[in-house]
């Protein structure tokens, strides 16, 4: 994975847990919703990194 794709998932993330922090005392519900965004994509930053890993060692493997 680039950098700037890994850089875009950490401050995507941050800014999902930032704004679900914040969102605790007014609403827990949306709290909750950004909470579970958060993790989701956490999740797509790790299936996207695995699946460019796996294309690349393929790359590397066929014969030139």
């Amino acid at each position: 994975m680039g950098k700037g794709l890994s850089l875009w998932f950490s401050c995507s993330s941050i800014l999902l847990l930032t704004a679900a922090s914040i969102s605790i005392s007014s609403n827990l519900w949306l709290a909750l919703l950004l909470g579970v965004l958060c993790i989701m994509n956490i999740g797509w930053g790790f299936i996207l990194k695995a699946r460019l890993r796996r294309k690349a060692e393929a790359k590397a493997q066929q014969p030139s």
